[in-house]
């Protein structure tokens, strides 16, 4: 990654799971497998091979599996933010972990999805497309057609200057792909109670300051057991491991 590239990412991993059970009647989502790694592992692998040095991995439900599951990794190095005590949701637990991840700009990772590199690195691309005079946020995004696992609709549009809008499941939308770049200013008065980055996506979306930038590479969501089949397929399919 360039210089000016964030190093630290906070890796969004305490959610309950609840449409993986069976599976995660005994586990939390981000340790499933796919293919033979967790999910959990093939986001923090992609993030190390990007130069990102720090993980801030926030947890919740079975919080300890992950603690210990992440307790050997060289790279990225991994701090954890309890949330334990109770279940922030994405901007909620962004702002409890702040003082972790400091005062400049950071990676953040939903660990229930990953993608597959395509043409270079993705990661590469966001941040050297990331321009915080102009943005306060940048979203990957990716095509419906180059996506497997996602059942829902479409996020947003993006207009030719890469500002987004919602797509309000247009079918020229792009879907949001788990992955940004955030400023903390963005959170400041901001309090460690739950609330969605939805809002601050919204705040930014009216302040013209929301851009984002489409991935190469193909991406996966794991939503259900029932879809891991298709998720194992796409990795065999676009990488071969």
């Amino acid at each position: 990654m360039p210089q000016t590239a964030p190093k630290t990412v906070m890796v969004l991993a305490a959610g309950l799971g609840k449409r993986m059970r069976p599976l995660t009647d005994t586990m939390p989502k981000p340790l499933v497998a796919i293919a033979g790694r967790t999910l959990l592992d093939r986001g923090l692998d992609m993030l190390a091979a990007a130069g990102v040095e720090k993980a801030v991995v926030n947890v919740h439900y079975l919080g300890g599996q992950i603690v210990e599951h992440v307790r050997t990794r060289a790279a990225p190095a991994v701090a954890i933010s309890d949330e334990s005590d109770r279940l922030l949701d994405s901007a909620g637990g962004i702002v409890r972990a702040l003082p972790m991840l400091g005062p400049e700009p950071f990676l953040i990772l939903n660990a229930d999805t990953f993608w597959i590199d395509r043409d270079g690195s993705d990661l590469e691309r966001l941040a050297l497309a990331w321009d915080g005079a102009r943005m306060d946020i940048l979203l990957m995004l990716a095509r419906t057609d180059n996506a497997t696992g996602h059942s829902g609709g479409t996020d947003f549009l993006i207009g030719p200057d890469g500002r987004l809008a919602r797509a309000a499941g247009a079918a020229d939308g792009l879907i949001y792909a788990g992955v940004g770049i955030l400023h903390p200013r963005i959170f400041a008065g901001a309090k460690a109670e739950p609330h969605s980055l939805n809002l601050y996506f919204d705040r930014a979306i009216a302040a013209g300051r929301l851009h984002g930038e489409v991935m190469r590479g193909h991406w996966v969501t794991v939503g259900t057991p029932e879809a891991i089949p298709a998720a194992e397929a796409a990795v065999l399919r676009f990488s071969g491991s």
